[in-house]
């Protein structure tokens, strides 16, 4: 496996891909069509800053997570902190743009702490945002407003508008990925949370949480070919519920007919559903219902006499 680079602000990354200077050595901002004289950093890299992308390649790949990006049209990413990106004889077509910026030019702004927040930015790059044209339009239109003021000689005030214009684009980003959401569940064969539940069954049925205890989401989401970030805001939006909490739910729908149908006691029926201890499922069954599981049991009882 190639080596593994990590760059510590923006002008290094620019100095070893061959770029020019950035303007200011926390924030950088590129057209594809400025990209296309160089290379993307090393083959294989991290760095302290984010990346947001209009990205369209004509040949070649980027990777980050686990599956690949290519050949894509009007399709956005976005990168975390010390996220690995993988690079692989990459083109870019003429029309597309790139921002990195660095954590620490977020520092005292209110972005600093929304930005980790949006959720995209833990996606796969193959559940990247992919926008209309009148969506690109305003993606475009936001990139040139950050672009013309990074361009000027930036003072005391280029910082705020630039952020400004930063907070824009993203939270626009974050409305567009809720309508992919919803294209996506009309779309396809079967809603994601039809699919997160049959996976959910078939775990119990096969009696996998006897030897590896409560499915968690992460394992849902290699199911399903999504990050677990993606799927957890793909159920938000189709049901209001997280995926843990989809798994909660399951959880307590089980534990109800255990303890109203068989005779075990309440460590038995924890351990028989995957819990650790008896304490964390009592924790969790009361959060759920408000009663504990003896609790539960008891009034039910009761009623039925």
């Amino acid at each position: 496996m190639d080596k593994l680079t990590h760059y510590r602000s923006v002008s290094e990354l620019h100095e070893k891909s061959g770029y020019p200077p950035p303007a200011n050595p926390l924030i950088s901002l590129m057209t594809c069509k400025e990209l296309m004289s160089y290379s993307l950093g090393e083959s294989r890299f991290t760095g302290d800053f984010y990346m947001i992308a209009l990205k369209k390649i004509k040949s070649g790949y980027v990777l980050y997570g686990k599956t690949k990006y290519d050949h894509e049209n009007g399709s956005m990413v976005f990168m975390k902190p010390r996220q690995i990106i993988e690079v692989s004889n990459v083109q870019f077509a003429e029309k597309g743009f790139v921002i990195f910026v660095h954590e620490d030019y977020l520092s005292g702004h209110t972005l600093h702490n929304l930005i980790k927040q949006y959720g995209y930015f833990e996606y796969e790059i193959n559940e990247a945002l992919h926008i209309s044209p009148a969506e690109e339009k305003i993606m475009w239109e936001l990139y040139d407003k950050i672009r013309t003021e990074y361009d000027q000689n930036q003072d005391e005030f280029s910082q705020e508008i630039i952020l400004s214009h930063l907070d824009s684009m993203l939270k626009y980003s974050d409305r567009f990925y809720k309508r992919q959401f919803i294209d996506r569940s009309s779309n396809v064969s079967g809603t994601t949370v039809k699919k997160f539940q049959d996976i959910l069954n078939t775990y119990f049925q096969k009696g996998f949480h006897k030897d590896s205890g409560l499915p968690t989401v992460n394992y849902l989401a290699n199911e399903l070919f999504l990050s677990s970030r993606y799927l957890s805001d793909v159920l938000k939006q189709e049901t209001g519920m997280t995926a843990l909490e989809h798994i909660h739910i399951y959880l307590i729908k089980e534990a109800k007919n255990l303890l109203l149908s068989a005779n075990a006691n309440i460590s038995q029926i924890a351990y028989e559903l995957g819990f650790e201890s008896p304490s964390y499922f009592t924790r969790l069954f009361k959060k759920v219902v408000g009663q504990t599981p003896g609790q539960y049991k008891e009034h039910h009882i009761a009623v039925a006499k």
